[in-house]
């Protein structure tokens, strides 16, 4: 564990702030003192360590909305995760997770989840149904397949770059708020893009370049313009 007088420092004014952040500092362990500030801590910022477990005492923080750990060596989460009634914010990129526990689809209140460069190889379901969940990144994983539950997410971007996907279900067309989707460097062959994904939704960004087709090719779909039009308009609205 790291220094014992930066801790209590940090934990001295944690209990002021709220947050609490101990980075870069070669935690091996979950700091168990941290039970103190449970009843009022809102930002937990563990991240740049070598933690390899999170302890079912997690489930104390009943204040928490925000939780980082980007960039320790968890290979999996604790279910008790789950009772993060709060949580707004978690940020586990730059792990080895493999899998996600069922129980994450009680965090109703999540809306931003990072879990880039990870380890998994099914498509995260769990976050289907999250009404307020508005942005996912999966990208750098070893994810095949976009199952059909994909159209239960609400998120406006969804973050698929880099992953081995092969598979794309033309359900994504059906994500009601869906606006950004990043399927850059994957496995998709070009009928992957469909005409219903390219007319009939909300998507005004659709990144699909390094997959098994030319870029150029998609320009020839149907419902191509339609989705050039959105491109174009949500470009100058932002200019």
């Amino acid at each position: 564990m790291g220094n014992t007088s930066s801790l209590k420092s940090h934990m001295s004014n944690a209990e002021r702030s709220g947050v609490f952040q101990l980075t870069k500092t070669s935690l091996t362990e979950f700091p168990t003192d941290l039970s103190r500030l449970a009843a009022n801590l809102r930002t937990l910022d563990l991240s740049y360590n070598k933690l390899r477990s999170i302890p079912p005492m997690i489930a104390h923080f009943q204040q928490l909305k925000s939780l980082s750990l980007v960039s320790n060596r968890l290979v999996s989460l604790p279910p008790e995760i789950c009772q993060l009634a709060r949580l707004e914010v978690l940020s586990l990129s730059d792990n080895a997770i493999k899998q996600l526990p069922p129980s994450m689809a009680k965090l109703v209140n999540l809306r931003s989840v990072m879990l880039a460069n990870n380890q998994l190889t099914a498509f995260p379901t769990v976050f289907a149904g999250l009404k307020h969940l508005d942005f996912l990144d999966l990208s750098h994983n070893q994810i095949t397949e976009v199952p059909d539950e994909v159209k239960h997410l609400f998120v406006s971007e969804l973050n698929l770059n880099q992953n081995q996907i092969s598979v794309l279900s033309e359900s994504v067309a059906e994500c009601p708020k869906l606006k950004i989707l990043r399927l850059d460097e994957n496995c998709l062959q070009l009928s992957a893009i469909t005409e219903n994904m390219l007319k009939n939704t909300k998507i005004s960004l659709l990144a699909v370049d390094g997959n098994l087709f030319e870029l150029k090719d998609i320009h020839h779909l149907n419902g191509y313009e339609s989705y050039m039009e959105r491109y174009t308009a949500t470009k100058k609205k932002i200019m």
